[in-house]
């Protein structure tokens, strides 16, 4: 379907739900509060739910939740062997009640109990055991996004753990592989549920010569919260699953506006683990500088005006504060092309950050060493579309790749282990959508858009990437497990509605 009958079509579907005031009955809410509504069903029910209507009711304020508090530490997991080189430790997952705030006590889906999950931190070359239980109402998986593991550890929608069921995450992390990761859910048709009730956590992987190690590091998780107005988790509206959820409360490290102290030159850790939120990120009165990407570090810093994180990607920067004072962290409005009777993007405050002024500190000559993994011998090719069908709610909207959605019980593409590929992926269709790849990282060939091609700004290693309508994306990439690896954009709700695809490594 082109652009503009999708549009014409989508513009009759919205002004008829509008004009019908589609409102969620009382028992699809209680079954989507008690979490036994949409991870249970199929697509063919989920296209029968209201869910929530065209937009979710009333929201609880932005002022209802304290701001202004230091940004809280994120909380280690705690290995509990002392053999070197080996990391072991438990991993619940399970339903918690957190008091926001004297008036708010909400229930979220956490691991460990916490808001976000325990940090996990590790080195190169260590051996990762993870006793994970399930204490859910659903089935999940824990997916470790980004990490070179093999495919049967890595939480697969085939491999669920059933609620009430526990499995053992074993794998060993190669050399060369320091990064900032992060593990997140990844069931069948539950992901976009499970990741907006609180499910997530950051994974480190540190070299065992950090020549940064004199800079002092800070994490920033970033994640939104949508809260109804008694301070519940808000089901997914009908705006949520065409555009990819975003909530009223954007946090860090889990609270609402932090005040970030920066007493000198900092690294940063950033995660975007928002469903659908963009993040075009912006700081005045300091220099930013990106030193690593997805899976680890640039062999050079580059310096930024902004930085856009789109959901699923990392970054890491070095702050460097020009002038003492206090600014604000922006996430300006960015434009991704949002379908619907969508509000207008506005630039949003997520942090205060307090600067005192420092200056650049001294750099190792080369910070990190890219390997060059050779001439591509083999090419794949992927297109993004969507589809609308009238009558047929959300059943009806398709978001594919090569014109299918995605079928657990099909394999879309084959890949040999070893082999050099280049990927181009191709966005046609009229919003931003990103590109995820399980099992390893890519490098940036070229981008074209408009029919002006042009060369990535920098090399690093990627495995999330965002595609503007029309966009075409070139990549190489190598994996290194036999075994099945999947591949979708990072906007969860699209993800959920078919926008992903199936790699079998031979």
């Amino acid at each position: 379907m082109n652009r503009r009958l999708f549009l014409t079509k989508l513009a009759a579907a919205v002004g008829t739900m509008a004009a019908a005031k589609v409102m969620a009955q009382p028992h699809h809410m209680e079954k989507m509060s008690s979490g036994h509504g949409m991870g249970n069903m199929s697509r063919h029910d989920m296209g029968n739910m209201p869910m929530g209507g065209m937009h979710n009711g009333n929201l609880l304020p932005e002022s209802a939740l304290p701001k202004n508090l230091p940004l809280p530490d994120l909380k280690k997991l705690l290995n509990t062997n002392d053999k070197p080189g080996y990391f072991s430790a438990s991993l619940t997952a399970k339903p918690v009640r957190v008091q926001l705030t004297p008036q708010v006590e909400t229930e979220f889906w956490a691991y460990n109990d916490q808001i976000p999950g325990p940090a996990i931190e590790v080195f190169e070359g260590d051996t990762v055991e993870i006793l994970f239980k399930n204490e859910l109402p659903q089935p999940t998986t824990v997916h470790w996004h980004g990490l070179p593991v093999p495919p049967d550890q890595d939480g697969n929608p085939q491999d669920e753990v059933a609620p009430g069921a526990s499995r053992v995450y074993k794998f060993t992390l190669p050399e060369g592989c320091a990064g900032t990761y992060w593990y997140h859910p990844h069931g069948h048709n539950t992901v976009a549920e499970q990741a907006f009730r609180g499910l997530a956590g950051v994974f480190i992987v540190k070299p065992k010569q950090d020549q940064l190690s004199h800079i002092p590091v800070q994490n920033w998780l970033i994640s939104d919260l949508k809260l109804s107005e008694d301070g519940q988790i808000a089901p997914n509206s009908m705006m949520d699953w065409m555009n990819g959820r975003e909530g009223q409360f954007v946090l860090i490290n889990g609270a609402s506006h932090p005040e970030i102290t920066l007493n000198q030159a900092t690294r940063a850790r950033l995660w975007n683990a928002c469903s659908g939120r963009y993040l075009n990120l912006s700081l005045n009165d300091a220099d930013i500088y990106l030193i690593g990407t997805d899976g680890g570090l640039l062999e050079q810093p580059y310096k930024l005006t902004t930085l856009l994180l789109t959901p699923g990607e990392r970054a890491e920067i070095l702050v460097v504060p020009k002038k003492s004072g206090t600014q604000s962290l922006q996430a300006l409005a960015y434009d991704r092309g949002k379908m619907g009777c969508t509000t207008e993007e506005v630039t949003r405050s997520l942090a205060s950050i307090k600067l005192k002024e420092s200056s650049l500190p001294e750099l190792p000559q080369k910070l990190a060493s890219l390997p060059n993994i050779g001439k591509a011998s083999a090419v794949k090719t992927l297109e993004y579309t969507e589809t609308m069908d009238m009558g047929k709610g959300m059943s009806g909207m398709n978001f594919l790749i090569n014109g299918k959605k995605h079928d657990p019980k099909r394999i879309d593409l084959t890949s040999k282990v070893g082999e050099v590929e280049e990927w181009e992926i191709f966005n046609n269709s009229h919003m931003d959508h990103n590109f995820h790849l399980h099992g390893t990282q890519f490098t940036v060939v070229s981008y074209q858009l408009n029919g002006q091609s042009r060369l990535p700004e920098y090399i690093g290693h990627k495995d999330t990437i965002n595609l503007k309508p029309n966009e075409r994306v070139r990549i190489k990439l190598v994996q290194q497990h036999k075994g099945l690896r999947m591949y979708h954009c990072h906007i969860l709700e699209h993800e959920t509605l078919g926008m992903m695809g199936q790699l079998n490594v031979i």
